[in-house]
C-alpha cells in the first residue's frame, strides 16, 4: 500500500510561509508528478513527505497512519535525488546493496533483492562495474536500484533527469514509466519540465507559490486549465494569449488559443508577418508578430513559410479558452 495524503500541511522558514495551508491525497499505485516553475516550492513539498524538511503545521499520513513526526528512515519511502550520489570506489552492486547492509540484512536477502533490481533495470551485466565506468543514464538507474531494494512504499522522485542529456532524458522517462508499470508503487515525481509531467503522470499538481493551482490528468490539465496559470504552463509551445477588443468579442477579458488550434493559410481573419520560423520535419513552429501581438502557431512539416512572409491565421474558435478578470476560466 502507498496511499499518501496531505492534511493543511504548512511550511514556514522564519516569517515567510512557502506552503500556505495545502490539502492533497496521493493514491495507492498512482503516478504523480509535482510541477511547477523554479521556486514553486515542489522541492519542499516532497521532502516534506520524505521527512528531510519538518511540517510547520498540518498532518502527513501514510496509508492511514499518521507519519508526521516519524524519521525519514521510517515512513518506508525511497527517495531518488538530482544527484546520483553514489560511491565511486564500490561496484554498482555494492551501491545498489548498500542501504539493505545498512539495515543488517542477511546476504541471501541482500543478493536476492540486488539480482531482482539489476534485472528490472537492465543493469545485470554492469553490476561488477565501478560507477565511473557507467554512462549518465546507467549511474542513474544504479541510483533507482538502490531505492528499489528497500521495497518501499512508495518512490519519490527529486528532478531525477535534470543532469542527462536530451535523448538520455527521453530514454529515462520511457524506463521509469516502465518501472512504475512494472512495479505498480506509488511515485511521487517533481520537475519544472512540463513535458516529462505530460508524459508520465497519472495525476499532475500545478504548483505557483506554494499553492496547488489546480489536480488532475494531463488530457484534463490540458482541456480544461482552470486559470490562466495553469493554461499557460500545461502544453508545448505555450497557450497564446489575447486582451483587448478581440477578447472582449468573445465576452471575456482574455481569451486563449493554443497554437496547434491556429490553421496557417492564404486567407484568415488575422494577418501577421513570420518573424521566426522553425522546421522540425514533423511540425513547423511560427512565430507571426500580428495587430494582437505575437501568435505562436504550431503547423504540419509541410507549410513552407519563412522569416518575412505574410501569413493569415485562422484560430479553431471551438478551442477557443476564455478567462475572467481575475483570470479564472470560464465556458
Amino acid at each position: 500500500m502507498g496511499q499518501i495524503e496531505l492534511k493543511g500541511v504548512t511550511k514556514r522558514f522564519g516569517e515567510a510561509e512557502v506552503i500556505p495551508p495545502l490539502d492533497l491525497t496521493i493514491n495507492d499505485g498512482e503516478f504523480v508528478v509535482f510541477v511547477g516553475p523554479s521556486g514553486c516550492g515542489k522541492s519542499t513539498l516532497l521532502r516534506l513527505i520524505a521527512g528531510l524538511e519538518d511540517v510547520s503545521g498540518g498532518r502527513i499520513e501514510i496509508d492511514g497512519r499518521d507519519a508526521t513526526m516519524l524519521r525519514p528512515a521510517d515512513r518506508k519511502l525511497a527517495m531518488v535525488f538530482q544527484s546520483y550520489a553514489l560511491y565511486p570506489h564500490m561496484s554498482v552492486r555494492k551501491n545498489i546493496a548498500f542501504p539493505l547492509k545498512m539495515a543488517k540484512m542477511s546476504q541471501s536477502e541482500i543478493d536476492k533483492r540486488v539480482e531482482g533490481a539489476a534485472k528490472v533495470l537492465n543493469l545485470s551485466n554492469y553490476l561488477d562495474r565501478r560507477p565511473g565506468q557507467l554512462s549518465g543514464g546507467q549511474r542513474q538507474r544504479v541510483a533507482i536500484g538502490r531505492a528499489i531494494v528497500r521495497e518501499p512504499q512508495a518512490f519519490l522522485f527529486d528532478e531525477p533527469l535534470s543532469n542527462l542529456d536530451a535523448a538520455l532524458r527521453v530514454n529515462m522517462r520511457l524506463e521509469i514509466s516502465e518501472l512504475h508499470n512494472t512495479l505498480k508503487t506509488t511515485m511521487i515525481y517533481v520537475t519544472h519540465d512540463q513535458v516529462e509531467a505530460m508524459t508520465m503522470a497519472d495525476k499532475i499538481v500545478v504548483l505557483q507559490a506554494g499553492r496547488i493551482e489546480q489536480v488532475g490528468s494531463p488530457l484534463d490539465l490540458y482541456r480544461n486549465p482552470r486559470n490562466i496559470f495553469v493554461a499557460g504552463f500545461i502544453g508545448s509551445p505555450k497557450m497564446n494569449f489575447i486582451t483587448g477588443e478581440e477578447a472582449a468579442t468573445h465576452g471575456a477579458k482574455t481569451v486563449g488559443i493554443r497554437p496547434e488550434h491556429i490553421a496557417v493559410g492564404s486567407t484568415g481573419p488575422w494577418q501577421g508577418r513570420v518573424t521566426v520560423s522553425e522546421h522540425l520535419g514533423s511540425d513547423t513552429f511560427l512565430h507571426v508578430e500580428t495587430a494582437l501581438g505575437t501568435i505562436n502557431v504550431r503547423a504540419g512539416g509541410e507549410v513552407d513559410a519563412h522569416h518575412g512572409d505574410t501569413v493569415f491565421l485562422t484560430p479553431d474558435l471551438s478551442q477557443l479558452h476564455k478567462f475572467d478578470a481575475q483570470g479564472l476560466a470560464f465556458k
